[in-house]
C-alpha cells in the first residue's frame, strides 16, 4: 500500500494508450495493459493494440502473452497483473495500468478472490434443458439478488449461478462475503470527451482498422467455423464477421456494425468506472495538466 499505483481509465479510442506512454516518461513507469484483448498473438488491427513505435522504448506487460486459440479470463489476468505489478515495484519503477476491461481491473486492484467452481453434470445437464423463464424462476427461488446483475435473456449466466447455489453457496453469498476494497494504493485516472466527438472518433477508428487490413487479419485466423467458438473470436472488431463468413452480410454492413458495437461499449464503460471505481476524471487531451497533478499527488 505504500506504493502509489496509477491506473488509466475510460472508453475505447478516447486516448488512454497516449497518456500511459506520457505518464510512463514523465514518471519513470512502465505499463501494465488491461485489455482483455491485446493479450492474444496476432490479433492486433481489431483490438488496436498498441505498437514497438508507440511503445517509445516503454516496457509493457499483459501484451502478446496468449496465442488465440487458447481461453483466457479475468482469473488468469488477475494473477499475471498481480505479478507484474509486484515485478515492476520491486525495481522502484512506477506502475500505471491502463485498459477499458473494467472487470479486469477491479480483479486485479480489489479484494476479488476466485473460488473453484464444482459442477454436478448431471444437473448442469438438466438445466440445459430448461427454457430461460424455468430458469429466470428456479432462480428467483434460491438467489434472487443474483437477477439485479443477470438478464433473463443470459442462459449461461443463470445456469451458472444456479450451479452455485446447488453446490452449496450462492452467487449472491460469494459476492457479499468480499468487502470490494482496494489491495494497493491506487489513483483512477479517467478520459472523458464530449459523446459526438467521442463517436466520431470510434467511427474514424474502426475505418482506419479497415485501411489497414482488419479483413486480412480476421479472414487468416477465423475462417474454419471452429474458431468461432474460442474466447477471443467474442471481441468487437472480430465476432461481426461471422455473417461475412457466412455469406449473410457484405463488408460495409460489417462495418457499420462494429461501429455500433464499440460506441455501446463506450457507454457501458462509463457506466461502469463511474459506478464501481473513485475516478478523477479530465478531458481527453489534457496531459500536462494530468502530469502536474500526479507529480503533486507522488
Amino acid at each position: 500500500m505504500d506504493k502509489k499505483i496509477i491506473a488509466i481509465v475510460g472508453p475505447t479510442g478516447i486516448g488512454k494508450t497516449s497518456l500511459s506512454i506520457a505518464l510512463a516518461k514523465a514518471f519513470d513507469g512502465e505499463v501494465i495493459s488491461c485489455d482483455s484483448m491485446q493479450v492474444y498473438r496476432k490479433m492486433d488491427i481489431g483490438t488496436a493494440k498498441v505498437t514497438k513505435q508507440e511503445m517509445e522504448n516503454i516496457p509493457h506487460h499483459l501484451i502478446d502473452i496468449q496465442d488465440y486459440d487458447e481461453p483466457y479470463n479475468v482469473m488468469i489476468f488477475q494473477q499475471l497483473c498481480r505479478q507484474a505489478i509486484e515485478d515492476i515495484q520491486s525495481r522502484n519503477k512506477q506502475v500505471i495500468l491502463c485498459g477499458g476491461t473494467g472487470l479486469y481491473l477491479k480483479a486485479a486492484l480489489y479484494d476479488y478472490t476466485f473460488e473453484e467452481e464444482q459442477v454436478d453434470e448431471e444437473y448442469n445437464q438438466y438445466l440445459h434443458t430448461l427454457s430461460n423463464e424455468q430458469l429466470y424462476e428456479m432462480l428467483k427461488e434460491v438467489d434472487e439478488k443474483a437477477l439485479d446483475k443477470i438478464h433473463i435473456n443470459n442462459k449461461k449466466r443463470m445456469i451458472r449461478a444456479l450451479m452455485m447455489a446447488h453446490m452449496g453457496k450462492t452467487k449472491s453469498e460469494r459476492e457479499d462475503s468480499q468487502q470490494h476494497v482496494p489491495l494497493y494504493d491506487v489513483h483512477f485516472i479517467g478520459l472523458d470527451m464530449d459523446r459526438e466527438l467521442l463517436h466520431q472518433r470510434i467511427d474514424a477508428r474502426v475505418d482506419l482498422m479497415f485501411e489497414q487490413g482488419l479483413v486480412q487479419e480476421v479472414t487468416s485466423l477465423f475462417t474454419n467455423p471452429n474458431t468461432w467458438e474460442y474466447t477471443s473470436f467474442q471481441g468487437i472488431g472480430y465476432k461481426e464477421f461471422k455473417d461475412y463468413f457466412l455469406n449473410h452480410e457484405d463488408l460495409d454492413i460489417i462495418k457499420e456494425r462494429i461501429k455500433t458495437h464499440s460506441r455501446q461499449y463506450a457507454k457501458r464503460q462509463y457506466t461502469w468506472f463511474k459506478n464501481q471505481m473513485p475516478v478523477t476524471w479530465y478531458q481527453a487531451g489534457k496531459t500536462q495538466e494530468i502530469i502536474e497533478d500526479i507529480r503533486g499527488l507522488l
